[in-house]
């Protein structure tokens, strides 16, 4: 009986966590059989086939761009040996820690008719003060560059992980049968890593389609940017709401092929035949070309807006450290922390209810509350907000809002945009805690809560802080649900990074900008550690 109480008890928490997880979606979605407004009739005549046709251009665009460097890349690491590929191996994940937004700012900065770049060229050529090198920047083009260039190392992890488990003796039969170098990497080796590619591409897809900061600074019509107009420029909650649930539904067909494609994915080899790949050593203009095309993409998505930022900062002389940025920076710190625990305790929680509870629903619901990830953050600001509201007018019935415009919402929206991180954390310490642990506990009388906190979060520390790390990452750089949820004169780094920057103050932004990256870094230096005990089996290396 004690037994079945306490699952049940286990049990609820991961129900509770779910459904308050779920509630600002279903909210965003009932606005679908509600009353359709001018408002709508007036975008559905005039601008809807500008969000739905660019946003469909700019994922296509990305996605093919991903591909080409996530893949072409992962491929050259993970198969051949030439001068700095060591280097290389793991600063190609370097752009991940910038944002789409800051590289879209610092674009904007280098080559705008009057920007640095082509500045620099026209004093170098002696050319007319009007002439301008560089093309236009602030175009669906460059949108697809700026995306490109810091999400493909979503790819390049995948498919580097999946080429490391790709054997030798597979690669030498292929070369038996007549294939030649270009046609084992075209017939077999990206075939065979197809699912993985699909998984890395659908969240590039996802991220893209929620992305705000960028598209907004280039001035490119799309749902995003069609929701915050209609919002804050018609005032409009419920249409904007409607069309929140149609870029809800765009992410949910993007989720289900990439959750489809999982279910059909091998990643490791199950012959008794497994070598690890021999690498191939390159010299002369042959290792320069794999370097050249190696180190393009950290130097455009990570060593050039950084250089930038630091160029602006000096121009600055360094006086952007005022108060106000440092206020900022505390204010991101002290919402980032918050959500990092909060969110892996969370995790810890429902990991620990899913241990003892076998049933299939609570393994589902642990994976439904990872789809955060995918949802947009404005979109979850918007279900947040409306939810506030509700609560405020119906539960808190007093003269003064409690909820609407507080921290607690922005926090809310953090951790359940967040949480995928920390239960993918959580979940991994937990794989390594054996079952026998468990019964040894329960014949020393430890259970529930005693267990947890005197048996498992000693054997996962370093995976909860490994989460806290990831969310604070993650959180720092969060931009549409801050620009909604945050309180009244209540900014943080991304905020006021985006504020400088669509008043064209370039230089002002820099300090924020670079904050935000080296935040940015840290799982960067997380999953370096990762990549160098990674490989499977004795690799030539040296």
């Amino acid at each position: 009986m004690l037994k079945f109480q306490a699952i049940n008890f286990w049990g609820s928490i991961t129900y509770l966590i779910l459904a308050l997880f779920v509630l600002p979606v279903i909210i965003i979605i009932s606005s679908l059989f509600g009353e359709w407004s001018e408002n709508w009739s007036h975008i559905y005549n005039f601008v809807l086939f500008d969000y739905v046709s660019n946003s469909i251009l700019l994922v296509m665009g990305v996605t093919v761009v991903v591909f080409i460097i996530g893949v072409g890349t992962a491929w050259i690491i993970t198969n051949y040996k030439f001068f700095g590929k060591n280097v290389l191996e793991w600063a190609l994940i370097l752009p991940l820690s910038v944002p789409p937004y800051i590289l879209a700012y610092t674009f904007t900065g280098l080559f705008d008719t009057y920007g640095t770049a082509n500045n620099l060229l026209r004093d170098l050529f002696n050319l007319q003060s009007d002439y301008a090198f560089f093309p236009n920047i602030r175009n669906i083009y460059g949108a697809i560059i700026v995306f490109s260039f810091t999400l493909y190392p979503y790819v390049y992890l995948v498919s580097r992980s999946a080429f490391l488990n790709q054997s030798q003796a597979m690669i030498e039969a292929a070369r038996l049968l007549g294939l030649n170098k270009i046609q084992v990497f075209f017939k077999l080796a990206v075939p065979i890593i197809r699912p993985a590619i699909i998984g890395g591409i659908m969240l590039v897809s996802m991220e893209t389609l929620s992305d705000f900061g960028a598209v907004d600074h280039f001035a490119i019509q799309t749902f995003t940017t069609g929701i915050f107009r209609t919002w804050y420029g018609m005032y409009d909650i419920n249409t904007a709401m409607q069309l929140a649930s149609m870029l809800l539904l765009f992410v949910g067909l993007f989720l289900i092929l990439e959750r489809y494609s999982r279910n059909n994915a091998i990643y490791t080899s199950k012959s008794s035949t497994f070598r690890p790949i021999k690498l191939t050593k390159l010299q002369g203009h042959q290792g320069g070309l794999a370097f050249l095309i190696c180190f393009l993409p950290v130097f455009i998505g990570f060593i050039l807006p950084i250089l930038e930022l630091s160029f602006w900062a000096f121009e600055r002389n360094l006086n952007f450290f005022d108060y106000k940025f440092l206020i900022t920076t505390q204010n991101t710190i002290i919402l980032a922390i918050t959500a990092g625990i909060l969110c892996s305790i969370f995790a810890l929680l429902v990991n620990y209810s899913i241990r003892f509870n076998k049933d299939n629903f609570s393994r589902h619901a642990g994976s439904l509350l990872s789809l955060g990830y995918a949802v947009p953050g404005l979109i979850l600001a918007v279900g947040i907000v409306q939810l506030f509201t509700w609560l405020d007018a119906t539960v808190f019935v007093t003269s003064e809002i409690v909820l609407t415009g507080s921290l607690i919402g922005l926090i809310f929206a953090y951790i359940i945009k967040s949480y995928a991180l920390a239960n993918s954390s959580i979940e991994s310490g937990y794989e390594r805690i054996s079952s026998s642990i468990d019964d040894s506990a329960r014949v020393l009388k430890s259970t529930g809560f005693d267990m947890l906190k005197r048996i498992h979060f000693p054997l996962l520390k370093t995976s909860f802080l490994t989460s806290t790390l990831l969310v604070i990452s993650e959180v720092t750089k969060e931009l549409p649900a801050t620009l909604i949820l945050r309180p009244f004169n209540f900014d943080t780094l991304a905020v006021s990074t985006y504020i400088y920057a669509a008043e064209e103050r370039m230089m002002q932004a820099s300090a924020p900008a670079i904050a935000i990256v080296m935040v940015g870094l840290i799982p960067i230096i997380i999953l370096t550690k990762m990549i160098r005990t990674s490989r499977p089996g004795k690799r030539d290396y040296e």
